[in-house]
């Protein structure tokens, strides 16, 4: 039997996937799109690096006011995170339902994450007005800068999330579960998962490091 590949009749080339990955066509749109969306992830993930490294050298300069230990409360904040992280298995439930295009059961799961995310960021705006109300905004210190500077921009795409999910859900009313919808779905699913981590970070780093 011979090994020679098979090879097109017009130009005497391999045919089909026998064809070197540099002569191949371009990539799919599912890859460009999902590539291009972790690039975003990541470009974000920078941003918020600087900001963790800017809070931890500025956590001390409380230029003689209060520091984290004062002015966090710890219950308040748990059920910030619970109502955070929750959303995060509601979000994936709707990823489920949409894949199996069930319309009834990707409402219901989108209806209770977007509930808990602006549960979240209403209780995130509390605690920042209550800071503010006491006297201690984000121009009290250096270390109350970075705080509202790095909590902040988290609030800031939480909210921009919540946006883009309105938009989503007005996407699959009018046009169903079509190929472009769904892309969005899931790259909508990967920042909402990627805030969560980011969250997990500052749970960990500024509330529970406050002591």
């Amino acid at each position: 039997m011979s090994d020679a590949k098979p090879v097109s009749e017009s130009e005497g080339l391999p045919v089909g996937n026998e064809f070197p990955i540099s002569m191949r066509g371009p990539a799919s749109v599912d890859i460009k799109v999902s590539f291009g969306f972790w690039l975003f992830l990541l470009s974000d993930i920078i941003v918020f690096a600087g900001l963790f490294a800017a809070y931890a050298v500025l956590v001390n300069r409380t230029a003689g006011g209060p520091d984290g230990k004062d002015l966090f409360d710890k219950t308040h904040v748990f059920i910030e995170t619970a109502c955070l992280l929750f959303s995060s298995f509601t979000c994936g439930m709707m990823s489920l339902a949409s894949e199996g295009q069930k319309r009834g059961e990707t409402y219901l799961w989108s209806l209770a994450t977007f509930a808990l995310g602006v549960g979240f960021v209403g209780l995130e705006v509390s605690e920042f007005l209550g800071m503010i109300d006491k006297g201690t905004g984000p121009d009290r210190s250096a270390f109350l800068s970075a705080f509202f500077a790095l909590v902040g921009m988290h609030g800031v795409h939480v909210t921009s999330g919540l946006v883009w999910f309105v938009s989503m859900m007005g996407q699959v009313t009018v046009f169903g579960f079509k190929p472009p919808v769904m892309r969005r779905l899931r790259c909508f699913s990967l920042f909402w998962h990627a805030l969560d981590i980011v969250w997990v970070g500052i749970f960990t780093i500024v509330y529970l490091g406050a002591r």
